[in-house]
């Protein structure tokens, strides 16, 4: 068996363990190029820092999980981590913790003939993403953005 055919059975076992354990899976993925293979779990806490004992916590329950599946009966290495920082904003706490800093917000279709906007980020709420641009507020509906990222603005004018 191959062992990439058996992501979507380790993708659903992590998700399992993730929601019993009250975090949000980011990803799993196989690393086939290491001897063994090492089996990537990311996982974030989705109302605080991911901390350690998150972390932990997963694995020591992902492992158990694991060793019950007959189809891993080869040597494999389980790495739990947080995927760290990420300059796309996506959750409430992202929108909270980067108030004021600067943002390219894309668009899926043009709004006011544009589908590439910066600003400061002034807040997300249910209906649009607000900027500060130059002094004026500009809301962007959230239906039509495909991505807030953070970035640093050119010094030129």
């Amino acid at each position: 068996m191959q062992i990439q055919t058996l992501l979507p059975v380790v993708q659903t076992l992590a998700q399992q363990v993730a929601d019993q354990e009250h975090l949000d899976l980011v990803s799993v993925q196989w690393l086939t190029h290491q001897s063994p293979p090492i089996l990537r779990v990311e996982v974030r806490h989705p109302e605080d820092d991911t901390s350690l004992e998150d972390c932990e916590r997963l694995s020591r329950a992902l492992e158990v999980a694991l060793d019950a599946l007959p189809e891993l009966e080869f040597a494999y290495v389980l790495e739990v981590s947080s995927p760290g920082l990420s300059d796309y904003l996506s959750s409430d706490r992202d929108f909270d913790a980067f108030r004021g800093f600067p943002v390219q917000v894309t668009t899926t279709a043009p709004h006011r003939g544009k589908t590439l906007w910066e600003g400061t980020l002034i807040r997300r709420d249910e209906v649009n993403v607000y900027l500060n641009q130059r002094g004026r507020s500009l809301a962007i509906p959230r239906s039509l953005i495909a991505s807030v990222q953070l970035y640093t603005p050119s010094s030129e004018p």
